[in-house]
């Protein structure tokens, strides 16, 4: 066994070593490699890397430069990785001290990973795991799905009148229980704050159901005295657990109790109401209005705060708040999605968004912030693969989300991040809970 020399020469016999090695033949040479050979682009593969129909026949050097050009598209050039001249070229300039550092961090072990603390822009680090559903898909559309406030969990509910659990840990997924609501294909469901009830809405019911997990009982809500809806459909819970929020017809807001499931108050926009949200603290709501207005309410008063015009809005139709109480962002029906600062929006009437988010085109259905307030989703469930991810605070598009070969998202629904970040689910007009797996994040 030899020693490693530790002296002045060291950095030089190293140097010397490597240059023997870069200059070797390769221990294997193919003939079969060097000939000339034709590709069948037409096969089911390979369909994808065809620019024309011209193009079914390419020669394997004409392909290899194919999947090259479609590898840097995705990456944004040549990774540093990659580019052998570059490299070649700083090992040239190192200094022999920098060669001794070397030496010394591989001659030592420990875990030298770590993360940066802000996301960096650009290319977002992402793998795709198993759909989270995978052990049961939805017939159907998914109409939610949404990470569990406290455990590893991930639930999917969808018209197909069923809401499925399972463990999330980006291999299998394996299903903990699924509970059928007979004659109920669901519009929306969602955990308790704390994670131990699912509340589920209809397509088409005055009625709503709160399925208890700890004790495992359906318990049927057939009417909450004083709403007076044909439909209850779309409601948001708020943050501290407090409250229930129904959105009605002709611009009403139903506040109910989330322990008594009682009504509290009703409120009302002008106009019709298309999307709600609570601050963090719970102590005021935002309503998007189908005309384009936002309404800022007390949720202890019930009084309209302050009410401000979303910048070119033709129709509101999502909105959201982010974690740390900072950005507001409204989607509306031509497909842009205004980011505003929270401070500007309670001040003016007409704010000015810090900005104007106009990758989707046609209408942003759904729009969500991640835990962290460094990542905006936002999607439109009229087209395919119609997802972004934009970083904050540099307002940029992760250029690598949505790259896929084939459709893999089509039409969006719902979408959720985990907790602390780590994974990140859409669910589709398919029946699947996409899941990805956020690098940069190390906790679920």
């Amino acid at each position: 066994r030899r020693s490693l020399r530790k002296d002045s020469s060291g950095s030089e016999v190293e140097n010397q070593a490597k240059g023997e090695l870069s200059s070797k033949k390769p221990a294997w040479v193919d003939e079969d490699d060097e000939a000339e050979e034709d590709v069948d682009m037409t096969h089911r593969f390979r369909r994808d890397f065809m620019k024309s129909d011209a193009e079914k026949i390419l020669t394997k050097k004409n392909l290899k430069r194919r999947l090259e050009e479609q590898f840097q598209r995705a990456m944004g050039g040549v990774p540093a990785w990659a580019d052998l001249e570059n490299r070649k070229k700083s090992k040239k300039t190192a200094s022999d001290s920098d060669s001794d550092e070397d030496d010394d961090l591989l001659c030592r072990t420990g875990n030298f990973i770590s993360h940066s603390e802000s996301l960096p822009r650009g290319i977002l680090k992402m793998s795709t795991c198993l759909p989270a559903n995978q052990e049961r898909f939805a017939n159907g559309k998914l109409a939610t799905v949404q990470f569990h406030p406290l455990a590893q969990v991930v639930m999917a509910a969808g018209h197909d009148r069923s809401v499925s659990l399972f463990q999330v840990d980006g291999i299998r997924n394996p299903r903990i229980q699924s509970i059928y609501l007979e004659s109920f294909p669901i519009y929306k469901a969602c955990f308790s704050v704390d994670g131990e009830q699912v509340i589920a809405t209809g397509t088409h019911h005055k009625m709503f159901f709160v399925y208890d997990m700890m004790s495992g009982s359906i318990i049927p809500i057939q009417r909450v005295r004083g709403v007076e809806e044909r439909f209850l459909r779309n409601f948001e819970i708020s943050p501290d657990g407090s409250f229930m929020l129904l959105t009605g017809t002709s611009g009403y807001l139903h506040l109910l109790s989330m322990k008594t499931k009682e009504l509290v108050s009703t409120m009302k926009v002008n106009g019709r109401c298309g999307a709600s949200a609570f601050t963090p603290d719970s102590s005021k709501i935002y309503s998007y209005s189908k005309e384009g207005e936002v309404f800022i309410w007390d949720v202890r008063s019930r009084k309209c705060l302050h009410k401000f015009e979303d910048e070119g809005s033709l129709e509101g139709k999502c909105i959201a708040l982010s974690r740390n109480n900072q950005y507001v962002a409204c989607g509306s029906a031509s497909g842009v999605v205004n980011l505003y600062t929270t401070d500007v929006c309670l001040k003016e009437n007409h704010p000015k968004p810090v900005k104007a988010i106009m990758n989707l085109v046609t209408s942003a259905t759904c729009v969500t912030f991640n835990p962290t307030t460094e990542i905006l989703a936002v999607a439109s469930r009229e087209t395919d693969e119609a997802v972004k991810l934009v970083h904050i605070p540099s307002y940029t598009v992760f250029s690598n989300f949505p790259v896929f070969r084939r459709k893999q998202i089509y039409l969006a629904q719902s979408m959720d991040f985990s907790p602390r970040s780590g994974f990140f689910s859409i669910g589709n007009n398919k029946g699947k809970a996409l899941l990805f797996r956020l690098k940069h994040y190390s906790d679920f």
